[in-house]
């Protein structure tokens, strides 16, 4: 294995928080919380639909950053604030993995306490070999 490396994006952090978006060692890619924030305002979508969507773009970004895509998440767990979040975690879930032979295994966590107006949040893991 190699050594672990942060990897981070344009437009994505945690705060003040000294926290990547994600660290790679090896093949092995773990991620932390990724939230709906639009990279060109720095602020989260009020509406659901439009967070949700923004939180699978920035999965994508990062997992580009970390010289992947989205083929090579094998595991994603979905943080839910509210529960009408699950109709568009489910709609954009199958714009990204339409293949039902391809997808990640997933988990939900519903009516969790997010930070602010953040109604979705989720964590991957994923295999870049």
């Amino acid at each position: 294995m190699g050594a672990r490396r942060s990897i981070d994006i344009e437009g994505f952090n945690h705060g003040q928080l000294p926290i990547p978006a994600a660290s790679r060692v090896g093949p092995l890619l773990e991620t932390g919380g990724i939230h709906g924030m639009d990279p060109a305002t720095g602020r989260l979508p009020e509406d659901v639909q439009q967070q949700t969507k923004q939180m699978f773009e920035n999965l994508g970004r990062i997992m580009a950053a970390a010289g992947g895509d989205i083929e090579h998440v094998a595991r994603l767990t979905v943080f839910v604030a509210v529960p009408e979040a699950m109709a568009a975690v489910n709609e954009e879930w199958l714009r990204v993995f339409p293949d039902p032979a391809s997808r990640p295994a997933r988990r939900v966590v519903t009516e969790c306490k997010l930070p602010g107006m953040m109604v979705v949040q989720c964590e991957a893991t994923a295999w870049i070999g």
